[in-house]
């Protein structure tokens, strides 16, 4: 039989590199994203990678015993296009959608980097699949040296206003206009009888004690209190008044 044929085995060693080296460098982003603390770890990435290069493998050799065979045509893609379209269905599953974020779409897109990697291994690309490894922990490294750069601050504003004035236009209108972007407003149901209380998250690159000022000028605010993140010291003023236009900060 044909299962019994030294060649056969032969044949089947031979591709054993391909499948060592996708191990080895799926292993490597694994690694990376397991000590980075996320969804998806080494485990994920290396039978992704491995998994990927034995469908490649099986794709352009799996059947080469029916080549001979008459009435019966071959495409060694259909095998690797399955899984370009396969792969989508485990990284939707790492994605989590949350009411404020999307977490996973770094380590989604690492995984289907992982696969390609593993479909370049197993095709016999080695050097494409080392140059695709490299590029990955050149963005990930990348990431945070812009995070660093970039000089966005979030904060976290909570006023409170007089209902029934159309303050809340005003109120948008001033921190827009002072290079900051709403993510999310929400009302909460603790303010006094007449008043209304919002907290407002937003983020830029404007100050944020010029943004409570701006803010507390404006007629029919009572409060304002914003929390700017990235800063490790909380100071509360006094300046505590109770009439329109005034201003409490905690930073």
């Amino acid at each position: 039989m044909l299962i019994f044929e030294t060649e056969t085995w032969l044949r089947q060693l031979e591709h054993l590199p391909e499948l060592g080296i996708a191990l080895v460098l799926s292993l490597l982003i694994g690694l990376e994203r397991q000590f980075r603390g996320k969804e998806a770890g080494v485990r994920t990435h290396a039978l992704v990678g491995l998994g990927a290069a034995l469908f490649m493998v099986v794709s352009k050799f799996g059947f080469m015993d029916l080549i001979a065979v008459n009435n019966i045509s071959i495409d060694p893609s259909r095998v690797a296009a399955q899984i370009v379209s396969g792969i989508g269905f485990l990284g939707a599953g790492i994605i989590v959608f949350r009411a404020d974020a999307v977490r996973g779409l770094t380590t989604a897109a690492a995984v289907w980097l992982t696969a390609a990697i593993g479909m370049a291994s197993g095709a016999g690309l080695f050097l494409v699949a080392g140059v695709a490894t490299v590029g990955h922990f050149i963005v990930v490294l990348v990431g945070p040296l812009l995070r660093k750069m970039d000089r966005r601050s979030a904060a976290e504003l909570e006023v409170e206003y007089l209902d029934g004035q159309g303050l809340l236009r005003d109120i948008v209108a001033e921190i827009t206009r002072g290079n900051w972007n709403i993510s999310g407003i929400r009302t909460s149901e603790e303010a006094e009888p007449g008043y209304v209380d919002v907290s407002i998250s937003a983020q830029g690159v404007g100050a944020a004690d010029e943004l409570v000022r701006v803010l507390s000028e404006l007629d029919g605010v009572r409060t304002v209190d914003v929390r700017v993140s990235g800063r490790s010291r909380r100071r509360r003023p006094g300046s505590s008044r109770t009439g329109p236009g005034s201003a409490s900060v905690s930073r």
